[in-house]
């Protein structure tokens, strides 16, 4: 429940909601898209301002940065809508290549696609790269880590430390 009053009498009548206007109260409050920002009127200065807007768009998806990709392509396609057809075509790809882009944010394809950048694919008719040469003295520098052994449950022998009673017994020992 949410107490609200409409006059500052504090003898006024108090209207408990519930929340259910809370729609039409925040109306005011929604989230800006790029849509509602000013578009230049020259068409040179739409066109900087798109590319402005495409690369915002590009940076934010790749830092997965979601709410200023989604202003940025919403900018970007209102200053498209703005231009004539003929206009800008290649950024018109780039922006819808961005879209798919932000459209599959959380899907698995871009996992999957993800995983497969991470390990990129070799091509066919590289050569390999000549094997180095050891010397004594790269040997000299990288010793080799020592194994690591399991020593298993080890005891604290608490009386030789003085915090428990000298004459204990083998099966009395605690961890």
């Amino acid at each position: 429940m949410v107490r609200r009053s409409q006059s500052s009498n504090p003898r006024s009548v108090v209207v408990l909601t519930s929340g259910t206007d809370w729609g039409t109260r925040a109306a005011g409050q929604r989230r800006s898209s790029g849509a509602e920002a000013p578009i230049p009127r020259r068409q040179p200065a739409k066109i900087k301002a798109l590319h402005q807007a495409l690369h915002l768009a590009r940076a934010a998806i790749g830092k997965k940065n979601w709410h200023t990709a989604r202003y940025a392509l919403s900018r970007a396609r209102a200053l498209t809508n703005a231009l004539p057809t003929d206009v800008a075509v290649r950024e018109r790809e780039q922006l819808s290549e961005l879209r798919k882009k932000y459209a599959a944010r959380n899907t698995p394809a871009a996992k999957n696609a993800k995983r497969a950048k991470a390990a990129p694919a070799k091509r066919a008719g590289d050569k390999k790269p000549a094997p180095k040469k050891s010397t004594a003295k790269s040997a000299a520098q990288q010793p080799k880590p020592a194994p690591v052994r399991d020593l298993g449950d080890r005891f604290i022998n608490r009386a030789a430390l003085g915090y428990g009673p000298t004459g204990e017994t083998e099966g009395s020992r605690t961890r």
